[in-house]
């Protein structure tokens, strides 16, 4: 796994890794977020997830929501790590660490972090259930295709290198 505070990858996460990227001196807190895959959204059986991204713009988004935490909560530190491609239940989704001089602070940067992600970043979740597949519309989605369609159709995660 790279060291950089941001990353977009096809292998499995490790929470302890992430975290480990915004541990420092002046923190006397750190949240962890794990996103996973569950089994059941809304009474409807999931099989997998598929992720598909636009890497360099994820990143360069994943920055940016880098640069709004420190301007609302100046002494965190955030880390990123969001895998893409075929993930099965339980399996981890994305990984968000935050490091604050207090608690209150990183709970709430942590939150932050998650609901812009889900809100800019050009990430797109295909949900593979029982009764079909469909892609799920994120906000980013949702308002440039109302009627679903993601902004990355099919393309396999192995060509987002």
């Amino acid at each position: 796994m790279s060291h950089s505070l941001f990353e977009i990858t096809e292998q499995p996460i490790v929470p302890e890794e992430v975290s480990n990227k915004v541990l420092r001196r002046e923190a006397g807190a750190v949240t962890l977020f794990l996103g996973t895959v569950r089994e059941f959204t809304q009474g409807k059986r999931t099989l997998r997830l598929e992720y598909a991204a636009y890497p360099a713009m994820a990143i360069a988004q994943l920055e940016r929501i880098g640069q709004e935490v420190q301007e609302r909560w100046p002494d965190t530190l955030i880390a990123v790590t969001h895998r893409i491609g075929k993930l099965e239940i339980a399996d981890i989704a994305v990984v968000i660490a935050v490091s604050s001089p207090h608690r209150k602070a990183a709970y709430e940067a942590n939150e932050y972090v998650i609901d812009r992600i889900k809100q800019i970043v050009p990430i797109w979740k295909k949900e593979v259930g029982e009764d079909g597949t469909e892609w799920i519309g994120d906000q980013l989605n949702q308002q440039a295709y109302p009627e679903g369609r993601p902004l990355l159709p099919d393309i396999p995660a192995s060509d987002h290198k």
